[in-house]
């Protein structure tokens, strides 16, 4: 196999993906592999798109997105365009997930407080049985 292709295993194994979620790439045209018959081989460009995706997943960026922003490779403004759109949609998901840590943040200590009050109320309740 050349160094500049790979076959849809040596894809998953790699990137800890399923080939289920290499097809579904495929089909949301994230992903263009070659075609050899019914087997798929990935190629340099391929695996650097499914790097950028799975990176654009983990930071919380909706499929379509993803495509947009990869699809502004093309443009021919030598990616200007591409960088300009993804700063503006990763500061808005950076924002996005300061409110959620916010609020995690907040959850966890309402939480914290609900069963600090719980163990001290049924503390007081094991006392107050002990003593009759």
């Amino acid at each position: 196999m050349s160094d500049d292709l790979m076959t849809i295993r040596e894809m998953c194994d790699q990137f800890g993906v399923t080939a289920r979620t290499l097809r579904f790439y495929e089909q949301k045209e994230l992903l263009s592999p070659v075609r050899e018959g019914q087997k798929r081989l990935f190629t340099r460009s391929d695996r650097a798109r499914l790097k950028l995706i799975l990176r654009g997943k983990r930071f919380g960026f909706p499929l379509e997105e993803i495509r947009q922003l990869l699809d502004l490779y093309h443009v021919g403004d030598q990616q200007i365009t591409q960088y300009t759109r993804t700063i503006d949609l990763a500061e808005t998901h950076l924002d996005e997930l300061k409110a959620q840590r916010e609020e995690l943040d907040e959850a966890i200590r309402d939480l914290s407080d609900q069963l600090d009050w719980g163990r001290r109320m049924l503390k007081s309740m094991e006392q107050d049985e002990a003593a009759q």
